[in-house]
């Protein structure tokens, strides 16, 4: 039992089970032909027990059930995909690298919810039929069947590119791999080589497909561009003499940049290319920046849902900076950007966001939070893959994204302290005793006066010298989470900063969330910085201060808040 026990610390203990071995069908039912020995099932329990026990995990936020899902790939669990919302239930996808019994590679796992804060555990929704291929970042559609369609990479194997996979039970435990898959062929890599109606060859993009939609009874779809931006976006790198001939070295800058290709069909199975979705713009983005895991909804005009903006909102990452969105029109087949946000600015720590539409007509969206821990603390706590809380988005009277968090997590409030009508003088530090926790979350409404930067410090030691700061900066109009200070010597200790400016006479409203390792903060309904931070200390102090003028704090609440993560 010792041994066994040392094997489930290192995230080594695999139950074997046996699949049934299909082509075309994903095992949706499990069978097992040879019983589960009493010490396996004894060392899930010693495996839950030391999560929950373990002071870096999250509790709130959502954790990827098989923790580490490989030994070889580093920051793994990866993307979550595949959101949709049916039948008063939330089902959320996560991709990582399934090991162990007849399937094996990167697979979907699959949760839903009633409530967006506990789930329930699905079967995975797509299986590597066998090492040559894997399932990696899509989106999930509803047709007008109540059929749920699964749009994916298929990223291995000699028949690459876009696959589809629909539901085939009514509890979305079942699914099934179209037959035609790929429906869209990559001729290499993330690649697919067209050509246009001169007869010159376009290269366009064949991986992370988005969401699909439907419009005037045919159907869209989105593929990212990583791989044509690498190949053909720096003066015709990487060409091939015989790609030369038709594509001019002069003609890369039309590769450079963050893009989407845009396909339409009729019957999901057979696609044509339209056009590039939008202009990319150096105002916005570099050319080094790509676009990938994208999601395209229309945008509520309010947090509660109800009937849509007449905008539509873009999310996806570069690979280099993380997630980032655009808001925008669309009409004929194109997508116009009216304006670009970022929701990480000094890192990529933010990345791959997924978002649905609900049944009141909310867009909800997470995204996963890297983990920063060393490769051998991660794989010794035997857990990795965290997302963001659940974020509504909305357009804002100004025509920009609004944001904040559900109001679902509301319910996991207890044990509710308040104080009003503070004031920090300038350069002071005011402690607030017996208002921090682990797993916490905080409101405040700060008039800031003439202060240059006011805010607070969370997760303070008793000694001081371990904390993370969270402030306004009034004379470069940000809001910033400086984790300098915050634990270990570790991971991307940095100072994360968000456009912010506040109007004449306008409060700062913060929301921050702490969870662990974990530090969500909202400001102002119009940024959110996200952030891991692994405290040594563990401390728990909360202060307030300000300098270069004195602030007043109008309200100053704190919440603990329950656990909802099974384990």
């Amino acid at each position: 039992m010792r041994i066994i026990y040392d094997f489930l610390l290192m995230g080594l203990i695999i139950i074997p089970l046996t699949l049934k071995s299909q082509t075309d069908r994903i095992p949706g039912d499990f069978e097992t032909n040879s019983e589960i020995s009493r010490e396996s099932i004894f060392s899930f329990k010693l495996y839950r027990e030391k999560l929950l026990k373990d002071p870096y995990r999250p509790a709130y936020h959502f954790c990827i059930p098989e923790g580490l899902s490989s030994n070889k790939i580093d920051q793994v669990p990866f993307d979550p995909n595949g959101a949709f919302f049916i039948n008063g239930r939330y089902h959320l996808m996560y991709l990582y690298k399934r090991f162990g019994g007849e399937f094996y590679g990167w697979s979907w796992g699959h949760v839903s919810s009633n409530d967006l804060i506990n789930w329930r555990n699905h079967p995975d929704a797509l299986i590597a039929n066998s090492k040559e291929e894997g399932a990696f970042s899509g989106g999930a559609f509803i047709d007008d069947d109540r059929k749920v369609i699964l749009s994916y990479w298929k990223i291995k194997g000699k028949q690459r590119g876009i696959g589809l996979a629909k539901n085939i039970d009514n509890n979305f435990d079942k699914w099934e791999k179209f037959k035609e898959n790929p429906v869209i062929k990559s001729t290499e890599w993330g690649i697919t080589n067209l050509r246009d109606s001169l007869g010159k060859n376009t290269f366009v993009g064949s991986a992370d497909p988005s969401n699909i939609w439907k419009k005037n009874g045919k159907y869209y779809m989105l593929t990212g561009n990583l791989l044509v931006l690498r190949k053909f976006g720096s003066k015709g790198k990487g060409l091939t003499a015989n790609e030369e001939e038709n594509v001019l070295p002069n003609d890369s800058v039309n590769y450079q940049g963050d893009r989407l290709y845009l396909f339409e069909s009729e019957n999901l199975i057979d696609w044509n290319y339209l056009n590039e979705f939008y202009d990319s713009n150096r105002k916005w983005t570099s050319k080094t920046e790509d676009n990938m895991c994208p999601s395209f909804l229309p945008l509520p005009s309010k947090p509660s849902g109800g009937i849509s903006s007449s905008k539509h909102l873009l999310l996806f990452i570069s690979h280099n900076k993380g997630c980032q969105y655009y808001v925008g029109d669309y009409k004929n087949n194109n997508f116009y950007p009216n304006s670009h946000g970022r929701m990480s600015w000094n890192d990529n720590g933010f990345f791959a966001p997924e978002a649905m539409i609900d049944g009141n007509g909310r867009q909800i969206m997470w995204a996963w939070i890297f983990d920063y821990r060393p490769k051998s603390m991660r794989r010794k706590s035997g857990w990795s893959g965290t997302y963001s809380l659940p974020r509504s988005l909305w357009l804002g009277k100004d025509g920009t994204l609004r944001l904040r968090p559900v109001e679902e997590l509301k319910s996991l409030r207890i044990n509710e302290k308040s104080i009003k009508d503070l004031k920090v003088k300038a350069e002071s530090i005011m402690n607030l005793n017996d208002f921090g926790s682990d797993l916490m979350e905080l409101e405040i409404i700060i008039e800031s006066n003439d202060s240059q930067k006011f805010g607070l410090n969370v997760l303070v030691s008793d000694d001081g010298l371990e904390k993370t700061s969270i402030y306004y900066d009034s004379k470069n109009k940000k809001i910033i989470v400086d984790t300098q200070k915050s634990g270990y010597d570790f991971g991307n200790r940095i100072i994360e900063e968000a456009p912010l400016k506040l109007d004449n006479n306008e409060t700062l409203t913060l929301r921050v969330f702490i969870d662990n390792s974990i530090i969500e903060v909202f400001a102002n309904e119009r940024q959110a910085i996200s952030r891991r931070v692994y405290p040594e200390k563990k401390g728990n102090g909360i202060s307030l201060f300000s300098n270069g003028g004195d602030i007043k704090i109008e309200s100053f609440k704190s919440w603990e808040l329950m656990p909802s993560n099974p384990y």
